[in-house]
């Protein structure tokens, strides 16, 4: 119970700070990592949560249902046939570059066997926009800028998947999973977007209408009966949840327009009360186990390999090269490296510490890095920070204006 106390009171502390955080280095998602360092059995011990907890597991499994089904929404086919162009390079030439130069390393660093080498580079191959609002979340910055790091974004965690699923399953030494876990992963995607489909067409007939303040429930109830048919059949509910929000909006984008804001908020609370857990998972005895080949991992997967490969991928497009430079850097590693280390975990690989371990550092360090350097990126960019945040310029020249005769 302390750490739900510890969640709503840096949950509390957040909102109140993230207009300052809008425009500085401060970072939310940096509060509630270290928080649960804090309170967690490493530190303070307030809370002696660890890996095997049922709560680790339950809440990595809605947490991460819940973001796909967001994220899936951002991913309908006007908008992928309308920013494919720069998208595909990123994920068809990018996040596979990325996925075997982790392996790489991984393996040649840390001595880890290729399977689990290259789990990690699945692991750690998304990307999150969070931690690059002062980016995405602008208006005034190259719309084509802009696109890309969200539709990356915004697919990569779904597409990662299967390979994590997969090398799971290789690394624990079985063909027959192997083959299970690809019926799985084909089940989740009949679901997905057979549910979703199906009450898609559903509403357009002229019986079935929603009142407007109701509208928003409607997305949440096909993400509940896609959520529970997975469970009950073990189809898996990731790869659904991806495909049902991108079916709902593809077939029905006012539905899904009328969801956005609640389930953009939705997945931002079970994102950050992922975060706490997974601090209070990292602990001083985790840290000080890894070996200098393991840090080493860690630092070359930031500052070398997501940047090169990106380069790579956008090789003779019509970005600036601030901009392809931009989105080299921006490839931070947030929730779903979260949740797929996570589950590393909690599974019977041989090596499952060691994978959570580096994941672990990997994530804190991109954390710290990107989110602490948007803003002066975004600065670079001739970008101003918002005008209607608390103490901003703009907010207090309208309040001088208010004031006069």
């Amino acid at each position: 119970m302390s750490l739900v106390l510890a969640f709503g009171v840096v949950l509390l502390i957040s909102v109140s700070l993230s207009g300052v955080a809008a425009r500085t280095v401060l970072s939310s998602a940096l509060l509630f990592l270290v928080a649960g360092a804090v309170l967690g059995p490493g530190m303070l011990g307030l809370d002696n949560i660890g890996p095997d907890d049922p709560i680790v597991a339950a809440l990595s499994d809605v947490a991460l249902f819940t973001v796909l089904f967001t994220d899936g929404q951002r991913a309908n086919l006007h908008e992928l046939r309308e920013n494919w162009p720069l998208s595909g390079r990123a994920l068809g030439v990018g996040m596979p570059l990325t996925m075997v130069g982790i392996a790489v390393p991984a393996h040649f660093l840390a001595g880890l066997n290729w399977p689990t080498a290259f789990l990690i580079g699945a692991i750690l191959s998304p990307t999150d926009p969070v931690f690059a609002a002062a980016i995405v979340g602008r208006t005034d910055v190259p719309a084509r800028l802009r696109r890309l790091l969200n539709v990356e974004s915004g697919l990569n965690d779904g597409l990662a998947l299967p390979f994590v699923m997969i090398f799971l399953a290789t690394e624990q030494g079985a063909g027959a999973d192997v083959l299970w876990v690809g019926v799985e992963l084909v089940l989740g995607l009949v679901f997905g977007v057979g549910v979703a489909a199906g009450v898609a067409l559903a509403w357009r007939t002229k019986i079935l209408t929603a009142e407007p303040h109701l509208q928003p429930l409607g997305p949440l109830a096909i993400a509940l009966v896609v959520y529970s048919a997975c469970h009950l059949t073990h189809a898996n509910p990731y790869l659904a949840a991806f495909a049902a929000g991108s079916a709902l909006a593809t077939m029905d984008h006012v539905a899904a327009e009328s969801f956005q804001p609640f389930g953009d908020l939705l997945s931002e609370v079970t994102k950050y009360a992922a975060l706490i857990v997974f601090g209070a998972l990292i602990t001083p005895q985790r840290l000080s186990g890894l070996s200098w080949q393991d840090w080493l991992l860690a630092v070359v997967v930031i500052l070398a390999i997501r940047p090169a490969t990106m380069l790579l991928s956008l090789l003779r497009t019509q970005l600036t090269r601030q901009e392809r430079l931009t989105a080299a850097w921006f490839g931070p590693k947030g929730f779903a490296s979260v949740v797929y280390g996570l589950l590393a975990l909690q599974s019977g690989i041989a090596n499952r510490e060691l994978v959570f371990d580096v994941v672990a550092v990997t994530i804190a360090l991109s954390i710290v890095l990107h989110s602490s350097t948007d803003v002066p990126i975004a600065k670079a960019l001739q970008v101003e920070p918002p005008d209607d945040l608390p103490g901003s310029r703009g907010q207090a020249e309208a309040g001088e204006e208010a004031s006069k005769p």
